[in-house]
């Protein structure tokens, strides 16, 4: 039989074998715990520097601008022919006029002649620069037909206002025919300019633009021609006077005119009939077989 020693010797080792196995138990356990909470201790840490999302971020903050491409060479070419035509420069300024015609012309075409002749020196000044800066071989057909029916225009109201005041053009003596303007070695009259130059530029429209100072003529735009925007003003200037009543009266069926159409036919017929050429211009269509008047012509100041 064991002695009591021995068997507590025996007790006592049972005893530290059964704690040691307790604490290594424990501890491996607690390892495990640490390992398996590592994640969700990683993972509240990325919560909080997590980047916020792109919709998240405020207004305020500029986006950087996206990168352009460059210009096609088909495209680049397009825009400097788009610049060219917004900046083409006149031949000639007529500036000096556009003041003049805005501020003794109405939207009507009643023209202020005592404006006209308070204003003289600068009326005088314009047609000297034009006599100074005659058209040559590199104007363009439109700088010419501006230049020449701004003259014109500008001649009419000189010779109104050095006969001034009178009643009608008709009460000069022979108003169209007077060399009062000498341009390069030629004097030149209203005739000259109408007949041998304007008319023979084949743009029939001309008659709608230059005025005889009179109530039944083409009123007096209140604004320059420029070759840059001469189309569009030739074409404003033939509806209107096509719409205006006291001028012409059309209709389907019968249609009565100004009298420049009689006295300029041709003119009008370079590219079909008169009747094509009103056709163009007019709200109403007016029939081929439409019955042709003509209407009393006032030679009246058209002040």
């Amino acid at each position: 039989m064991q002695s009591e020693e021995s068997y507590q010797r025996i007790n006592t080792m049972k005893y530290f074998s059964i704690l040691i196995l307790t604490i290594f138990v424990s501890s491996c356990c607690s390892t495990k715990k640490v390992v398996k909470t590592q994640p969700e201790t990683t993972k509240e840490i990325a919560v909080v520097t997590e980047i916020p999302d792109v919709s998240e971020v405020p207004p305020t903050i500029p986006e950087l601008p996206k990168p352009t491409e460059p210009l096609k060479v088909e495209e680049v070419e397009e825009e400097k022919i788009l610049v060219n035509n917004e900046t083409t420069p006149e031949s000639f300024d007529h500036v000096i006029w556009k003041k003049l015609l805005e501020n003794n012309v109405s939207d009507n075409g009643n023209v202020n002649y005592k404006g006209f002749k308070s204003e003289s020196n600068k009326l005088r000044t314009y047609i000297d620069s034009l006599k100074d800066n005659m058209p040559n071989d590199n104007w363009t057909k439109k700088d010419k037909l501006a230049y020449w029916i701004n003259t014109y225009n500008a001649l009419t109201i000189d010779l109104i206002i050095r006969n001034y005041p009178l009643k009608s053009i008709k009460d000069i003596k022979d108003p169209w025919d007077q060399r009062l303007w000498k341009f390069g070695d030629k004097w030149l009259n209203l005739n000259d300019i109408e007949h041998q130059i304007l008319r023979k530029m084949d743009e029939p429209r001309i008659h709608f633009a230059i005025v005889c100072a009179s109530e039944s003529c083409p009123k007096l735009q209140n604004e320059a021609f420029t070759s840059n925007n001469l189309e569009e003003q030739l074409a404003n200037a033939t509806i209107e006077f096509l719409a205006d009543v006291s001028k012409n009266e059309i209709s389907e069926d019968e249609i009565k005119l100004s009298k420049i159409f009689k006295w300029f036919k041709k003119d009008f017929e370079q590219n079909g009939s008169l009747i094509d050429f009103l056709n163009q211009y007019s709200d109403i269509t007016i029939s081929g077989n439409a019955k042709k008047s003509f209407k009393d012509y006032s030679w009246d100041l058209n002040n």
